[in-house]
C-alpha cells in the first residue's frame, strides 16, 4: 500500500494541509481500489461511507435529467477528491461518477475525513474553500448552458477539455470522449454534437480520428465560444 507522506497526487488536493501524523495514519487505514473504465464508482443518491482521491486515470460526474438523459457536469482527473461534499454536509450524492479509462483511488472512511476536520483547522478550511470553488464553477456552467448556443458550448467544451487535461503526444486533447459523451456535455441531442463537430472540422477548426480531438485554430474557437 503506498505512502501518503510521499505520494505526489495528495499534493494537488486538501490532503496536502494534513499533518505528518495525520499522513501515516491515512497510510495505515486509506484502501486503495481500482476501477474499469464504465464502471460506476457511486450513483446518484448514494450514501457514501467515505471520500475516493483518484491517483491515476479521469472520471465523469453526471446528472440524470427528468427525461431520462444524462447531463456531464464535470470532469476528475487524478490529484482530485470524489464524495467529499456528501460525505461532509451528511447528504445522499447528488451526481453519478463513472470511470472514463481505468483507474485507481484511495478511499478514505468518513470517520478519518471527520477526525483530521475536527483535529486540523488548516484541512478543514482547504476543504471548504474547494467547496466554494466547486459550487462557483456548477454556477458559471449553469449560466453559460443557459445563455450560450449549442455552437458556442461546443467550441467552448472542446477550449476547456484542452487547458483541463491538455495534450498528448501527438497533439490530441488527452481525453477521449464519445459523441454522446459530448453531447451529453454541451447539452444537446448526439445527432447534433455529430453535425457540429463537423462543421468544425469542416471549417478548419479541428480535426477528428475516431474519439481524438485536434485543435487546429484555437483563436476561432475562442471567438465561437465568446459568441463573435
Amino acid at each position: 500500500m503506498g505512502n501518503c507522506q510521499s505520494c505526489i497526487i495528495r499534493k494537488f488536493n486538501s490532503l496536502s494541509k494534513l499533518t505528518q501524523s495525520q499522513s501515516t495514519h491515512l497510510s495505515e487505514r486509506k484502501t486503495e481500489i481500482n476501477f474499469k473504465k464504465g464502471e460506476v464508482i457511486f450513483s446518484e443518491g448514494a450514501h457514501l461511507n467515505g471520500i475516493y482521491c483518484v491517483r491515476t486515470g479521469n472520471c465523469k460526474m453526471s446528472k440524470l435529467s427528468s427525461n431520462g438523459k444524462d447531463q456531464i457536469v464535470r470532469f476528475v482527473k487524478d490529484g482530485e477528491l470524489l464524495g467529499y461534499r456528501s460525505v461532509i454536509v451528511k447528504e445522499p450524492t447528488s451526481l453519478s461518477v463513472t470511470a472514463l479509462e481505468d483507474m485507481s483511488a484511495c478511499f478514505i472512511s468518513k470517520e478519518d475525513i471527520f477526525e483530521m476536520l475536527n483535529a486540523n483547522p488548516d484541512f478543514l478550511y482547504d476543504v471548504f474553500k474547494t467547496v466554494s470553488r466547486d459550487l462557483k464553477n456548477t454556477s458559471k456552467s449553469l449560466t453559460d448552458m443557459a445563455q450560450k448556443s449549442v455552437r458556442e458550448r461546443l467550441a467552448h467544451t472542446i477550449l476547456f477539455l484542452d487547458e483541463r487535461f491538455g495534450e498528448d503526444e501527438e497533439d490530441a486533447i488527452d481525453i477521449h470522449l464519445s459523441r454522446e459523451e459530448i453531447a451529453n456535455v454541451i447539452g444537446t441531442a448526439t445527432e447534433s454534437a455529430i453535425r457540429l463537430l463537423s462543421e468544425f472540422k469542416k471549417e478548419g477548426l479541428i480535426s477528428l480520428k475516431g474519439k481524438t480531438i485536434i485543435i487546429k485554430d484555437k483563436k476561432k474557437l475562442e471567438k465561437i465560444a465568446l459568441g463573435f
